[in-house]
């Protein structure tokens, strides 16, 4: 079965920066979509941000231009770059990726706070 490991969470001020990634088991080169979640306590789940394999990403406008998708085929990895941050960003964020199956990661923490 697929697995997926994030790390790269922690704790930042606002406006602070992150970078997270994502080791898939498997080679992402067949892997179509990949992307990240989150989810704060008491929130709905929300899709952050997805990537395919010819490069076409999708955010949610809560992230846009602050929030960067990436993907790295030879190493099995998808990244989120996090820019000027803000304690709603706050949240567990999970990363995804569809084969026949959609397979989740377990999530790393993302704590904003001054």
């Amino acid at each position: 079965q697929v697995q997926l490991v994030e790390s790269g969470g922690g704790l930042v001020q606002p406006g602070g920066s992150l970078k997270l990634s994502c080791v898939v088991s498997e080679s992402i080169f067949s892997i179509n979509t990949m992307g990240w979640y989150r989810q704060a306590p008491g929130k709905q789940r929300e899709l952050v941000a997805e990537i395919t394999s010819g490069g076409s990403t999708n955010y949610a406008d809560s992230v846009k231009g602050r929030f960067t998708i990436s993907r790295d085929n030879a190493k099995n990895t998808v990244y989120l770059q996090m820019n000027s941050l803000k304690p709603e960003d706050t949240a567990v964020y999970g990363c995804y990726a569809d084969l026949h199956v959609r397979y989740w990661g377990q999530g790393t923490q993302v704590t904003i706070s001054s």
